[in-house]
């Protein structure tokens, strides 16, 4: 498969700048340490959770960042990094020119951010453990939870892209996802909110990520994270056809 040539060709340009996903890695850890660590000596034990058995603050917030290192992992390459290639450096162009289709490159980076951000996420998953924070030995579903993840943003991230138009459109992305990172139930459960408010949160996509990767973080296999996959599978599914269709007719004008 020709995508797989893309992914190839980004994993060869990362062995030497590695230091990329580090800092993608070291982001999360400094937010677990600060945040659920420093402010959860404070906070102590948090109740409403999954399993119904009070946990250490660390522990209810570590799976929200792996869920969100896996969405800015994708997101990253498929937004910030891809317009640079697709309008700066206008590296596509020369790619069109041999065998590749502009489904391929399609593809083939959604492919490498899947990837990207499932490395980002299991090594972060081996930070938390570490910690001594992984309470279930279903916490290894974190790992294709993340994939999941992953994949539906990265699928979003490659529409969004075709619509930038400058640099500055960056910040209407950050405009959307930094409030969706501090108001999905990262550091507090859903239940702090009134239910209008709720129904709002339990629509988001990181939200039904969290809700992905903290159930069974925590023990629990429950109906919620059927939803979540269906959620994620669904979205990601949806954009991945758009993202096919606007990034060939973006490569064509």
């Amino acid at each position: 498969m020709n995508a797989a040539v893309l992914v190839e060709r980004n994993v060869m340009i990362y062995k030497h700048t590695w230091y990329v996903l580090l800092a993608e890695i070291f982001e999360p850890v400094l937010y677990l340490l600060s945040v659920g660590v420093g402010i959860g000596v404070l906070v102590g034990t948090v109740t409403d959770v999954p399993n119904g058995t009070p946990i250490r603050y660390a522990a209810f917030v570590a799976p929200a960042l792996l869920a969100t290192a896996a969405m800015n992992g994708a997101m990253n390459e498929t937004t910030f990094l891809m317009y640079g290639k697709l309008k700066t450096d206008r590296t596509y162009e020369s790619m069109l020119a041999t065998p590749l289709s502009e489904r391929d490159i399609a593809l083939g980076e959604i492919g490498w951010a899947v990837l990207r951000g499932t490395i980002v996420s299991t090594a972060f998953l081996a930070v938390v453990a570490a910690l001594g924070l992984v309470t279930s030995p279903w916490a290894i579903l974190v790992v294709p939870g993340a994939a999941l993840i992953a994949f539906a943003f990265a699928t979003a991230g490659v529409v969004v892209v075709t619509y930038l138009r400058d640099w500055q459109d960056m910040q209407y992305i950050q405009l959307f996802m930094l409030p969706m990172f501090l108001f999905a139930t990262t550091f507090y459960p859903l239940s702090v909110y009134p239910r209008p408010i709720q129904i709002v949160v339990q629509c988001l996509p990181l939200y039904q990520s969290i809700e992905l990767l903290r159930n069974p973080a925590l023990g629990v296999l429950s109906v919620k994270v059927l939803v979540a996959v269906v959620y994620l599978a669904v979205m990601g599914a949806l954009c991945l056809r758009l993202a096919v269709r606007r990034l060939g007719a973006t490569l064509a004008g």
